[in-house]
């Protein structure tokens, strides 16, 4: 808090906190995300482990899981390269995986932050006719054209879930 306040952050307290509410709404769906993707590397390390053995360089299961790793989070060291055509098959596949697994926690995230929004949204009513929506920061209601309270001198009414 007192870095927030030394660095002058102080007014993007609300956001990063709806920021955080969103992640820990979020944190059950990517749990289940990342053992899946756990479950994956374990299984293309193995396979390429089956397929391209010690003579090309993959010499435990382990050493096979770290180049799905590398693989999947589009790194790509180049310590480790399969040598046969089906290992390049995998390869592919994993690099291909890598690109799509990309996308999936932007979008819970992404999902998440949207709902808490709109959520702390609804929660500004307007004095005049009581419609509720607004953005936190409006000084005036969408919809009537009526002045809003000041921001930090709202009175935010839960909403109904």
């Amino acid at each position: 808090m007192r870095i927030f306040r030394v660095l002058k952050l102080v007014r993007y307290l609300q956001d990063s906190n709806i920021l955080l509410r969103s992640l820990l709404m979020a944190k059950r769906k990517i749990f289940i995300f990342f053992s899946t993707v756990a479950i994956l590397v374990t299984i293309f390390g193995a396979l390429i482990y089956v397929i391209e053995g010690p003579k090309n360089g993959f010499t435990s299961i382990p050493q096979s899981i770290y180049w799905a790793i590398v693989t999947i989070t589009t790194v790509g060291y180049g310590d480790l390269v399969p040598q046969t055509a089906f290992g390049k098959a995998i390869a592919s596949m994993t690099m291909l995986l890598g690109y799509s697994i990309l996308a999936v926690p932007t979008g819970i995230i992404t999902a998440e932050l949207n709902q808490e929004m709109s959520s702390h949204r609804a929660l500004v009513k307007c004095p005049n006719c009581s419609k509720a929506g607004h953005e936190a920061d409006a000084l005036y209601c969408k919809h009537c054209g009526g002045e809003l309270a000041e921001p930090d001198k709202r009175v935010v009414t839960p909403t109904e879930d």
